[in-house]
């Protein structure tokens, strides 16, 4: 079995991942509601939840190697390039989690390490 890299971390969401979460959640909710959930996320303190967790907390199913978003992350896990923590939604009228960004950086991880610690902001 080959040794699992180490994934590491920014110390913080990059700024390029706020507006990428508002447009995916602006499909899901109001412009309006969109617009608050990003801002609350800024605010919001890093925690940590296991890929296997989210996963079966927001009903996705994993995209495989042959995905090129998914294949850039793992790439960059391998290089050992810091990833950018993920930004997590709590859907509670639907018992589950929107993943607003950082689903090609989870599934990377997942396929490296399903119980891998990720530093995520939820709302």
């Amino acid at each position: 079995m080959a040794d699992i890299p180490e994934i590491l971390w920014l110390p913080d969401v990059e700024e390029h991942d706020y507006p990428a979460a508002e447009s995916y959640l602006g499909l899901i909710y109001p412009e309006d509601r969109a617009a608050d959930l990003v801002a609350r996320l800024r605010a919001a303190p890093l925690v940590r939840f296991k890929a296997k967790d989210i996963f079966r907390a927001s009903g996705l199913s994993s995209l495989g190697v042959s995905n090129a978003r998914v294949e850039k992350d793992r790439k960059k896990i391998e290089k050992g390039a810091p990833l950018s923590p993920l930004l997590l939604v709590r859907d509670a009228p639907n018992g589950k989690v929107v993943v607003a960004d950082g689903y090609h950086r989870l599934c990377a991880i997942y396929g490296f390490d399903e119980g891998a610690w990720i530093p995520c902001k939820i709302v």
